[in-house]
């Protein structure tokens, strides 16, 4: 029997207020994400594409619709109960790092191990650091870090804890084209090697290609899905 997808969205709306009146974000959409599936959500800024994910991840309530992570509608908890089902099972990582200021790298990628009991969770966020090239910069604080080694310190925060899903909402957007490829190649070779499910929020065509499929939004809907033939 096949496993029950992480996430799935169902006639999500999303409507927010404005001096203009109330303007429709997102218009109904469907998506479901497989265990292990990489999906790549492109469309121009303005979309709905930042606002998917950040329903899906129940960090903001629909309008109207449904948003199902983990098989518990989302609906039913409160903000407290949708950060205890995330911890340990989904993960984000965002275009601006979101790194703790006053704690060094290895502090912040142990902090999530920490906060779900972990075992371990300081050589944990060691040898993961060292995965992602910085065991070396493990007592170096933000502030003292470059845009790349930022998002490398966030990259390997998210993926310690192990998630069955990440959340990745334009992870090179603030990155030149080397460390922008860097931590591209990071991603996916460590999601696919942990077995995590992707959702990828990029304008990066090539980065988009990469997924096992591609979602295009446009005017808060999708518009299309393209797999690799």
């Amino acid at each position: 029997m096949a496993s029950e997808p992480p996430l799935v969205l169902e006639a999500v709306r999303l409507t927010l207020p404005s001096a203009a009146g109330p303007v429709e974000i997102l218009r109904g959409v469907d998506l479901s994400v497989a265990a292990g599936e990489t999906v790549a959500v492109i469309g121009p800024s303005g979309s709905g594409k930042s606002s998917l994910v950040s329903i899906a991840a129940g960090l903001e309530t629909p309008s109207d619709g449904k948003a199902v992570l983990f098989g518990v509608d989302l609906a039913s908890l409160g903000e407290d109960g949708r950060a205890r089902l995330r911890r340990g099972r989904a993960a984000l990582v965002f275009q601006s790092f979101h790194l703790l200021p006053n704690m060094t790298a290895e502090e912040n990628v142990a902090a999530p191990l920490e906060l779900d009991h972990r075992p371990g969770a300081t050589a944990e966020a060691r040898a993961w650091l060292d995965r992602v090239g910085l065991g070396g910069r493990r007592t170096h604080y933000p502030h003292q870090l470059s845009g790349g080694e930022q998002q490398r310190v966030a990259l390997a925060r998210a993926l310690a804890v192990r998630p069955e899903l990440l959340f990745a909402d334009e992870p090179t957007g603030n990155l030149d084209a080397v460390n922008g490829s860097r931590v591209a190649d990071l991603l996916f070779d460590l999601v696919r090697e942990t077995g995590a499910a992707l959702v990828l929020v990029t304008h990066d065509g090539r980065l988009a290609e990469r997924a096992d499929r591609t979602v295009r939004m446009k005017d808060g809907r999708i518009a299309g899905q393209d797999e690799p033939a």
